[in-house]
């Protein structure tokens, strides 16, 4: 189709827009695909990003592009870093939406602080409002009038209205809102289950890499937004945005990572990672190498460390469990040292066993302990550890900024390892304490972002490096007490 006109005098060169609600749930992550994809059938190019450290909504935004979603979160990476990640990453001449989370003034506190709010005036962007239509009518343009006058600052350009019943309920939704509020209502979106479109479970949506028909859902979305978003007028308001600063995007001091290979798990049992985590990495030089905890025999022998990042081992935990080759690899590889980082879903897979909805799997038996998935969240928020013992990675004094969100928890028993960190804020594993060790391995329920924690990267790879110094001395030879090995 023909690309729409921006019809401006100076387009901006980072064509822009926040998608905000007035709470979770409200349609956001709906709205976004069904404008990203609107973008796109248009001919224009498109970049999506996501406010927080989200990783679920963020891998949908990703679906609709094809291309890399980055997270801006102005707690945990700083306004400065925010920024730069937006300028160096957004495509100029095309569409660039930010997907905000929560409430529109939702923060950290009563304030607001670092809340979609302060995010979309860091970024100088335009606001268009989600506003759940249900059972609502002029009480609407209240809702939308207390968010303009809570914060002139914030510039709200539109509404687009979701869960409209019928045809008198948008005209009384349109009047109300353009009359009292002087915006446009840019979008009227049927009353449809997000289920129909989108299944949840207990994080979240469903992932794109578990969910079945994706492609069809494409069809599906299309057919929903079709002739119900004005577009034209999204777009104008996005290319009326004024110009950013752009921060200086300076990356951290990362040792040499030449020679040195990371591997990662990656299918659809492990998904939750940060591009700048990865990419990070591979601008030190290191090789990384994805690797399935669900179809490969064993983990490749030349690697000098490995990255077990989040997801759903629980919704995998039968394939997983029966991959007993794999599972023997892995205990066979920490015990001869070779440096591993595991965040909560890549905990959950060292453990004993996991323990979810009545079954137990067994897993790869180097933390011992059992995890068990429990119906409600254990952990959710953001976290700040302090690390105060010796471990593989990070030095002693070291504060991590970071973000949990588990429905498992740790069974504890009298033999619990070691842990690096005590919780600040947040939960963490277990008795204040966070950052499992054993041997070179470094396991929590925290998931760190690259922008937010430089040493991140500089400590794996360092740790990788003396490894790969170290492995002929390593093989064959373990100094400390040998791990008890599972019966695979």
């Amino acid at each position: 189709m023909r690309r729409p006109e921006a019809n401006v005098s100076v387009p901006s060169p980072l064509p822009r827009l926040v998608v905000a609600g007035l709470s979770g749930g409200s349609g956001k992550t709906i709205v976004s695909l069904g404008l990203l994809l609107a973008a796109q059938r248009r001919g224009l190019p498109v970049r999506a990003f996501k406010k927080g450290p989200d990783y679920i909504d963020a891998a949908w935004l990703g679906w609709a592009t094809g291309g890399p979603v980055h997270n801006l979160d102005t707690f945990l990476m700083g306004f400065e870093n925010v920024v730069a990640s937006f300028t160096s990453n957004a495509v100029r001449g095309g569409f660039n939406l930010i997907e905000g989370n929560r409430g529109l003034y939702d923060g950290f506190d009563a304030k607001g602080t670092h809340s979609t709010a302060e995010l979309a005036k860091a970024l100088r962007a335009p606001v268009v409002l989600v506003l759940d239509a249900t059972k609502v009518t002029r009480t609407s343009a209240a809702m939308v009038l207390g968010c303009q006058r809570l914060d002139p600052g914030v510039n709200i350009v539109g509404v687009i209205l979701n869960h409209v019943s019928g045809q008198r309920h948008e005209q009384l939704l349109r009047e109300a809102i353009e009359v009292t509020c002087g915006i446009p209502v840019l979008g009227a979106i049927p009353g449809i289950s997000r289920d129909s479109l989108l299944s949840e479970r207990h994080l979240g949506l469903v992932v794109p890499e578990e969910y079945p028909g994706a492609e069809s859902l494409r069809g599906s979305l299309e057919s929903l937004f079709e002739g119900r978003l004005d577009f034209e007028r999204l777009w104008k308001f996005s290319c009326l945005a004024p110009d950013v600063d752009a921060a200086e995007k300076t990356g951290p001091d990362l040792p040499d990572g030449k020679g040195l290979k990371v591997g990662y798990l990656r299918d659809s049992a492990f998904t939750f990672y940060y591009p700048e985590n990865l990419d990070h990495l591979r601008a030190a030089g290191a090789e990384l190498l994805p690797i399935s905890a669900l179809s490969a025999t064993s983990l490749p022998e030349d690697i000098d460390a490995l990255y077990m990042g989040g997801g759903f081992p629980e919704t995998h935990g039968e394939a997983l469990s029966a991959n007993k080759p794999f599972l023997a690899s892995l205990w066979r590889a920490v015990e001869g040292g070779l440096p591993v980082y595991a965040e909560c879903g890549g905990l959950m897979l060292l453990a004993r066993a996991i323990v979810w909805q009545g079954r137990k799997h067994r897993m790869a038996g180097i933390l011992p302990f059992e995890v068990e998935v429990c119906t409600q969240p254990q952990g959710h928020g953001y976290t700040e550890l302090s690390v105060d013992a010796p471990n593989p990675l990070f030095p002693q004094g070291l504060i991590l900024r970071g973000h949990e969100f588990h429905y498992s928890r740790i069974l504890a028993g009298p033999d619990l390892p070691n842990t690096a960190c005590a919780v600040r804020r947040g939960v963490g594993c277990y008795r204040g304490r966070d950052g499992v060790i054993v041997r070179n391995l470094w396991a929590s329920y925290t998931h760190l972002h690259a922008l937010a924690t430089p040493d991140w990267a500089r400590g794996l790879l360092n740790a990788a490096r003396r490894f790969a110094s170290q492995k002929t001395a390593v093989v064959g030879a373990v100094r400390e007490p040998p791990l008890r090995p599972p019966d695979f």
